[in-house]
């Protein structure tokens, strides 16, 4: 056991959320998502897995880990629903708060078309499938950097 790291991150997926550079990108998703042919596609190769935990939680989790971009507009998205682009299902109101609170402020999720949302999770950096049983429960981090306090803070690209 490592303190101060959430239980839910297995050795697998720490070592993908580590190994991601500046604006590579984790999908999160749920147990409806066409996730294990998805992540054969992506740079690691092969699907991670939190069988045990719903969407929220798991975010919760890989963003106490992972900073988001702050060099983009958009550095997390949510699967929209289909027929209904404006609608935030209560996974992903549930998902927003998680987002917000690891950010210290508003950050909301951009929406992604369900078949583009397919298409980015592809070049995805690596895919974390859920436990999630609750459709729409599916989303896009793109990872920022986190300097050391003493850093200097200019273009950190």
């Amino acid at each position: 056991m490592l303190k101060n790291i959430d239980p839910l991150l297995n050795a697998d997926i720490l070592y993908a959320l580590a190994a991601m550079g500046h604006g590579d990108e984790v999908v999160i998703c749920d147990a409806n998502f066409p996730a294990d042919s998805v992540a054969r596609q992506t740079p690691l190769g092969k699907l991670l897995r939190v069988d045990g935990a719903n969407a929220p939680r798991v975010v919760r989790a890989v963003l106490s880990v992972l900073p988001l971009d702050t060099f983009v507009d958009d550095p997390a998205g949510r699967m929209e629903v289909v027929g209904d682009s404006s609608s935030l299902p209560a996974v992903q109101r549930e998902a927003q708060r998680e987002v917000d609170a690891a950010e210290g402020r508003a950050m909301p999720f951009a929406p992604i078309e369900r078949f583009a949302f397919y298409e980015r999770a592809k070049k995805a950096y690596c895919v974390i499938a859920t436990g999630e049983a609750r459709g729409y429960g599916c989303f896009i981090f793109k990872k920022g950097v986190e300097l050391a306090p003493d850093a200097p803070q200019g273009d950190a690209q």
